[in-house]
């Protein structure tokens, strides 16, 4: 035990592959994450829209999951989900929540706070039917987050949905769609060297536009 606390506290990485100043960066932070964001997909990044996002529920804690953003634009950030799911039911409760993108190779994060609202149904709709037919089928098959007895639970589901919808269009379930973020803040994180990392904040003003202050690691 001794000999793993040991190693676990000498694991280190000193960052040095890059620098970020405020007066480099774009005056939209929506600007400044697709530059990132593109800069993750040419890097070829495995999913580099796989973020992080952390919820609150009923008594107060804090739950925190890996989701795919599928769309972002200069109003928010768009993932899809089960309405009915943990994070379903905590952002109908409340809507605040945090996203964080960890871009490791780049040595590189993104956090968002912003407010949690459904996108329209027709939008849900369009995007449910551009994916693919197993994944349309694992919508229906799964009741997220609830207590199932066992895999072959979802397994038979999964067979009698296919056997279903073999030869029809699967539908949306209506329990199902989109949520799109929208920022209240957004902070650029890259590593540097000694832990005296760049952390530059965007926060979106009552006027609309967005302040920017470099932070203290």
């Amino acid at each position: 035990m001794n000999e793993q606390k040991l190693n676990i506290r000498d694991l280190r990485q000193d960052y040095k592959s890059s620098s970020l100043s405020e007066s480099d960066v774009a005056k939209n932070p929506i600007d400044q994450f697709a530059l990132w964001f593109n800069h993750a997909i040419e890097t070829h990044i495995l999913e580099p829209n796989a973020m992080t996002i952390a919820t609150v529920n009923e008594e107060g804690f804090p739950g925190t999951r890996v989701v795919l953003l599928k769309e972002f634009d200069q109003e928010g950030f768009t993932f899809f989900t089960n309405y009915n799911s943990q994070k379903g039911r905590d952002m109908e409760r409340n809507p605040k929540v945090s996203l964080l993108f960890f871009w490791v190779e780049l040595e590189r994060q993104v956090r968002i706070e912003g407010i949690a609202k459904k996108i329209s149904a027709e939008a849900s709709e369009d995007y449910f039917h551009s994916r693919p037919h197993g994944s349309q089928l694992g919508a229906h098959a799964s009741p997220q987050s609830t207590v199932i007895p066992n895999r072959d639970f979802l397994e038979d589901n999964l067979k009698s949905l296919e056997d279903k919808f073999k030869d029809s269009e699967v539908p949306k379930p209506e329990y199902w769609g989109g949520y799109k973020i929208y920022p209240k803040s957004i902070e650029f994180w890259q590593g540097r060297s000694n832990r005296l990392h760049d952390r530059i904040k965007y926060t979106l003003t009552g006027d609309n536009n967005w302040k920017i202050e470099r932070l203290a690691p």
